[in-house]
């Protein structure tokens, strides 16, 4: 029987992350992973979906060119099927790079999947293996409930949107979480007559009203959206039938995005001894990612409580350091930071504004359509809210529907991170005109609600 050091349980970005961890330490480990290797990010996650969204983007931006005075737009056309090529092309490229990282392990890198039978052992292709410490990092996989799985050939999920050779003329996203309202925006764009659904009442995680808003009318002006209700499937000879309250809709072909579920199953969790909850999860530690006391983490989307990649890598490098230490540690996690890569960006930095007392904090707010480089590149719409502790003055979070919002969030994040308050951040220089005078712009306005003089911002 083998016996290593530590047990890596899948290659992801979370199993990738505690790998350069051990790796420094131990040269007596395995890497166990079931199915394609490559991380989830590279290979239907953040990259295909960001390379189909430029295409979708760059070929919006048409619309803009008799207004900047380029003439000719009328002429331009969409090639779809070359867009899905350089999807996958790119697609393949960053998955190399991530295969590359493992490629020299020899044996130590086991195609497989793995199942626990204690807290310090592991089956895999039907050998049992002895870990004196065991990370799991197995990931998730797209949700689609059991009901909907006999219409699976009218179906696409992300792990097979990005296979398409073309893409159908009427389409439904079921589903406009973050991923889902990102996608739907840009296959309307990309020539989909697409309807979006769900049951939620907010898109893409957002709670403040203001900047759910803001978004829902950006989405409604490219393509049908519908909230509150849940989605029925039938099959009938002209598609698949869409209904949800008073809405139905026939379509060719649904995308499914509803989320991803932690593979759990089947992977021997009760054998470790640890209580699980009704979704077969145990305790896990966020500082140490550490089952109760037992020599075994959990980290990544299999974790569940984070499904971002950079958290994913930051718990595998937690569980790597602690998979190789004498004590196990606590670590600070980062400002939670979420963005969603429609246009306008959505973000959600910090505490969001549903987490909040009202009474307690100082909402700061700002609008780009009068805003004036975003009025320049005729992106001038989009809202931007603040919150802050209305005592101490202290940023604690923010929501944003917001051209760039992407670069707004990083800010705000580092802000957060460095405990700045309102008057902090007015300090700094606010170039002009940048579209992070928009900020400034939510920030005065947040002061006007705080204690204190209103005088010149320079200390």
């Amino acid at each position: 029987m083998k016996k290593v050091d530590v047990a890596i349980l899948g290659a992801g970005s979370a199993g990738l992350g505690a790998f350069r961890e051990v790796r420094k330490q131990t040269q007596s480990f395995v890497v166990i992973n079931d199915g394609p290797w490559g991380t989830m990010c590279a290979r239907v996650g953040c990259m295909p979906s960001k390379a189909l969204i430029e295409a979708a983007l760059a070929f919006h931006c048409r619309r803009d060119f008799a207004e900047l005075g380029v003439s000719g737009a009328e002429s331009l056309t969409i090639d779809v099927p070359a867009v899905l090529a350089r999807v996958r092309k790119m697609r393949d490229t960053f998955v190399d790079e991530t295969c590359h990282l493992t490629a020299d392990l020899g044996d130590r890198a086991i195609s497989g999947r793995a199942r626990l039978l204690g807290p310090n052992r592991v089956s895999v292709n039907g050998e049992e293996l002895l870990a004196d410490r065991i990370i799991v990092a197995t990931g998730s996989r797209p949700i689609v409930p059991e009901a909907w799985r006999r219409f699976s050939d009218r179906l696409l999920t992300t792990d097979t949107l990005f296979e398409q050779k073309t893409l159908p003329k009427r389409m439904a996203v079921l589903g406009l979480g973050g991923v889902g309202v990102e996608l739907a925006q840009a296959l309307a764009r990309l020539g989909c007559d697409v309807t979006g659904l769900d049951a939620k009442t907010k898109l893409a995680g957002l709670t403040d009203e203001t900047i759910h808003a803001c978004l829902l009318e950006v989405l409604r002006g490219e393509l049908t959206v519908h909230l509150g209700d849940e989605a029925e499937l039938l099959l009938e000879d002209a598609g698949l039938r869409v209904n949800a309250g008073g809405v139905s809709v026939v379509v060719e072909r649904a995308l499914v995005a509803l989320g991803r579920r932690p593979n759990l199953d089947g992977l021997g969790l009760e054998t470790l001894g640890a209580p699980l909850d009704e979704h077969g999860k145990p305790e896990v530690d966020p500082t140490t990612l550490q089952i109760g006391r037992l020599p075994v983490f959990l980290v990544g989307d299999v974790e569940g409580d984070r499904q971002v990649q950079h958290e994913a890598a930051d718990e595998g490098h937690i569980a790597g350091l602690n998979a190789c230490a004498d004590a196990v540690k606590s670590f600070a996690r980062r400002v939670p930071l979420s963005i969603v890569f429609t246009h306008p960006n959505v973000a959600m930095v910090g505490k969001h504004h549903a987490q909040l007392d009202p009474a307690n904090v100082a909402v700061g707010e700002a609008s780009f359509e009068m805003q004036g480089r975003a009025r320049l590149a005729l992106r001038a719409s989009g809202r931007l809210r603040v919150y802050a502790d209305k005592t101490s003055g202290r940023l604690l979070g923010a929501e944003l529907c917001a051209p760039d919002g992407e670069h707004l969030a990083h800010l705000l994040a580092l802000a957060l991170e460095r405990k700045c308050t309102v008057r902090d951040l007015l300090r700094a220089p606010f170039y002009h005109p940048t579209l992070e005078e928009g900020l400034r712009e939510a920030l005065r306005d947040a002061a006007k609600n705080l204690p204190g003089e209103d005088v010149f911002e320079l200390a």
